[in-house]
């Protein structure tokens, strides 16, 4: 089959790999209908975070069962499924308090960038649509196996509830899809952090009321200009730098909640800040299996398009454009046909 491969920074291959196979019987082999490049796939792709050999990359996934191990009970072969980057059993404790990306039994997936997959612990990891899903749903749905569930984590981690003043920190797909996340669980206003015009449109299509082009310290100072001085209820950091997250931390009201979901590359904190401005602090990978319910009946519902943060078409063929699309910033979020 056809499969995604990076062999160092800014060496992408679509290749001939092995078919997966079942190897545990909790397992279920997907046949991919669409995949597509994450922000953080990226770290790889510019040398950022290393690795010592070739390997099959790609985490964002949505597809049929082909075949399911002999334990496999909640899942069969003809479904349309989607599923977490975060294989887990789903009945841990970890699990059962809404922390699946924590599993005592979590495992990466990873390869997703390919014709088929294998997905671990399928039973616990995968969520069937209530039908075959049109062409048009699949960008929608596609988003659910992570940039939408990991804005919905931030927003839900920085704690935004009704008539919460939010500010979002990063304007990839992560942050434009926790901007969605933000006005559907009721902020009043949102102020989207961005300095690209493509960028700024989708934040505004999709519920922020304003926009902040500054950065660092301006960005703080300009918060608290648009919130008299006080500073925002709950804010996004969806970047992973330490600029952002000190952004986010500044940005913050006495009291205010930060979630943090970008992943963190030389990020500093300071136990006297935290202490002195009482800022709550939440975040980590996110746990996409318990969000999966909720955001896949919010796009059968007909009116929740976080799809809309994929803004170039590849066959999975051409994944290297796809990448370089994304490194130079002349796309949000590219979508993968197998």
């Amino acid at each position: 089959m056809r499969g995604t491969m990076i062999h160092g920074p800014e060496d992408v291959r679509s290749e001939t790999i092995p078919d997966p196979a079942i190897i545990e019987p909790t397992d279920a082999i997907i046949e991919t209908s669409a995949t597509c490049v994450c922000g953080s796939d990226l770290w790889y792709y510019r040398g950022i975070n290393t690795f010592e050999q070739p390997w099959a990359i790609g985490h964002e996934y949505v597809g049929v069962v082909r075949e399911v191990g002999s334990e496999v009970t909640t899942v069969k072969p003809g479904q349309f499924v989607i599923g977490s980057f975060f294989a887990s059993d789903n009945t841990c404790p970890h699990c059962l308090a809404g922390y699946q990306s924590g599993c005592a039994q979590a495992v990466p997936v990873t390869g997703c960038q390919s014709e088929a997959i294998r997905i671990p612990l399928a039973d616990g990891t995968l969520v069937p649509t209530p039908d075959t899903p049109s062409a048009e749903m699949l960008p929608d749905l596609l988003t659910l196996s992570d940039v939408m569930g990991t804005g919905w984590y931030a927003a839900r981690a920085a704690g935004v509830r009704p008539g919460h003043t939010t500010v979002v920190v990063g304007d990839g797909a992560v942050g434009l899809s926790a901007v969605l996340a933000a006005k559907e669980l009721g902020a009043e206003r949102i102020i989207a952090m961005s300095r690209h015009p493509q960028r700024q449109a989708v934040a505004q299509e999709f519920g922020a009321t304003d926009i902040v082009t500054e950065r660092g310290d301006e960005a703080v100072e300009r918060v608290k200009e648009l919130t008299g001085g006080i500073g925002a209820d709950s804010i996004a950091e969806c970047v992973g730098t330490d600029e952002a997250m000190s952004t986010a931390l500044g940005a913050a009201r006495q009291g205010g909640g930060v979630g943090f979901v970008g992943v963190p590359h030389g990020v500093k904190l300071s136990a006297g800040k935290l202490f002195a401005n009482h800022v709550r602090l939440q975040g980590g990978g996110a746990p996409v299996r318990d969000y999966l319910p909720d955001l896949i009946s919010r796009v059968y519902s007909g009116d929740f398009h976080p799809g809309r943060v994929f803004d170039l078409k590849v066959p999975l063929a051409d994944v290297a454009d796809a990448y370089r699309a994304m490194d130079d910033r002349t796309a949000i979020k590219a979508f993968l046909t197998p």
